[in-house]
C-alpha cells in the first residue's frame, strides 16, 4: 500500500473492490457513475490521498474519502482501510434500504409491462367497473 503519490482512479476503485474488475471500473467511470470532487472524471485521473470521490452502485449513493492508495487488490478487509465512507452517506444508504424494504415486492422496478398477476387484476378492475349496479 503506498502512503503518498497517484494512482489511475480505475486502478483504485477496483483494488478497494468497489468494481470486480477494472473495466467494470472504467465503464462506471465513463458512465458517469463516479465523480471526483462532484466533477465527472477520466479513468486515468490520478487520485491522491484526501480526495473524495462519489460512487453510485445500482441503487446506492455512497461518498467516500480516499485514505490510501493502492494498485494491489487484496482482500475485504484490507480494501476498506483504503477509505471512509462519510457518515451522511451512511445514513442516507440506510434510509433509502429502509424505504426499499417498506414498499416490499411492490416496489420493484419494472420495464412498465404488467406481470401475469397484475393483468389479471386490471381485468378484474376493468370488470367490476364496467357492470351495471344493481338497484
Amino acid at each position: 500500500m503506498q502512503q503518498e503519490g497517484k494512482v489511475r482512479l480505475d486502478k483504485w476503485l477496483w483494488a478497494a473492490r468497489f468494481f470486480k474488475t477494472r473495466s467494470l471500473a472504467k465503464a462506471a467511470i465513463e458512465g458517469g457513475k463516479v465523480q471526483c470532487a462532484g466533477e465527472r472524471c477520466k479513468a486515468s485521473k490520478e487520485i491522491r490521498v484526501g480526495d473524495v470521490l462519489s460512487i453510485r452502485q445500482g441503487l446506492d449513493q455512497k461518498t467516500v474519502e480516499v485514505l490510501v492508495l493502492s494498485e494491489q487488490r487484496r482482500g475485504a478487509p484490507e480494501a476498506q482501510l483504503l477509505y471512509r465512507e462519510s457518515e451522511d452517506s451512511i445514513a442516507a444508504r440506510e434510509a433509502a434500504a429502509a424505504q426499499r424494504k417498506a414498499l416490499g415486492a411492490g416496489g420493484q422496478i419494472s420495464d412498465g409491462r404488467p406481470s401475469k398477476k397484475q393483468r389479471r387484476q386490471i381485468f378484474r378492475f376493468r370488470d367490476e367497473r364496467n357492470t351495471p349496479a344493481e338497484d
